[in-house]
């Protein structure tokens, strides 16, 4: 019998000392390992998409700004950059800046109240509520008003927006900016030494000439640029005949819809968001000449509202 245990217990034996084998290879066991795996490929690609990103919005900004000066000045001065010098000044800086020539080419047909192919233009408005209670008025210039209106309202939808009256919560008025600068200032300190030699103009005299040019209301802007509210028929006279008189510069002159009411403060992070992204949607569709909202920054930070505030027209 004790035999028997012996042999059982000798069977049953687990030696200890000897080392544990893994089945698993030591290539494989890496895969479990507990350490972070750094992404650094994923990390590099990510910075220079939003850099690539910001470099868009930048140099898309910078061109939208030229064809509107472009425009603006085909519409005061004439087509012919030969006759317009104030024209051909901006088609210079906007070539320098890399603005493709068919975008310069369309921006002073605008002007002329055609498009690139030479057909006339049609003007059109498409009215839009959005939440929470934000109006917005888009302005539009095309040579297919059905077909722009019907991008835009789809548009519009899939951003959460509504296409209904909310023109009776503006107004219209002509609104030109003058100043001493140039189109071509680029803010660098021979443009600020240039104009800090210039003459200080006399607040006073300015709001006289304006008002005897026609202006119903005369300000100044947070970069000391003159602001002239005038009737909407009279704003490019008007804004032609101060800064002639004065020795000004044209920075815009526009007919733009302006709220008739308190501005709705917009407190949601959220709202805010989609309100950016429809903004810049809509900006970009070619045919959109400005569009205008009555509302302003409520509870939210300045970093989230810029992004609606850039792409406003007022």
């Amino acid at each position: 019998m004790s035999s028997l245990f012996s042999i059982f217990s000798s069977l049953t034996r687990i030696p200890l000392s000897r080392p544990f084998r893994s089945t698993i290879c030591a290539q494989c066991r890496r895969s479990f390992a507990a350490s972070a795996v750094l992404s650094s490929g994923h990390n590099k690609w990510s910075k220079i998409k939003h850099e690539k990103a910001a470099a868009d919005k930048k140099k898309n900004t910078q061109r939208s700004a030229f064809a509107k000066q472009l425009t603006m000045y085909s519409k005061m001065y004439g087509a012919d950059p030969n006759l317009n010098t104030q024209l051909a000044s901006v088609i210079a800086i906007a070539k320098k800046a890399g603005m493709p020539k068919a975008n310069i080419d369309v921006a002073i047909a605008r002007g002329q109240g055609k498009s690139e192919t030479g057909a006339g233009l049609e003007t059109a408005t498409l009215e839009v509520m959005l939440a929470p209670s934000v109006a917005m008025v888009i302005d539009i210039e095309t040579d297919n008003k059905q077909r722009s209106l019907k991008d835009l309202r789809t548009i519009i939808k899939k951003h959460g927006g509504t296409v209904t009256p909310t023109a009776f919560l503006f107004t219209r008025q002509g609104r030109a900016v003058l100043s001493h600068r140039n189109n071509d200032d680029d803010g660098s300190e021979a443009a600020k030494g240039k104009e800090a030699g210039e003459k200080e103009l006399d607040f006073d005299e300015v709001m006289m000439q304006a008002l005897d040019a026609g202006a119903e209301d005369v300000e100044k802007d947070e970069q000391g640029d003159i602001v002239l509210w005038t009737p909407p028929n009279l704003t490019h006279q008007v804004a032609q005949d101060v800064a002639k008189a004065l020795g000004l510069n044209i920075l815009s002159s526009d007919i733009i819809w302006s709220c008739t009411s308190d501005k709705v403060k917009v407190d949601d992070a959220e709202a805010v968001i989609t309100l950016a992204k429809l903004l810049s949607v809509v900006q970009e569709y070619p045919d959109v000449q400005a569009v205008y909202i009555n509302a302003e920054r409520g509870d939210v930070s300045e970093e989230a509202w810029s992004a609606v505030e850039e792409a406003l027209d007022s």
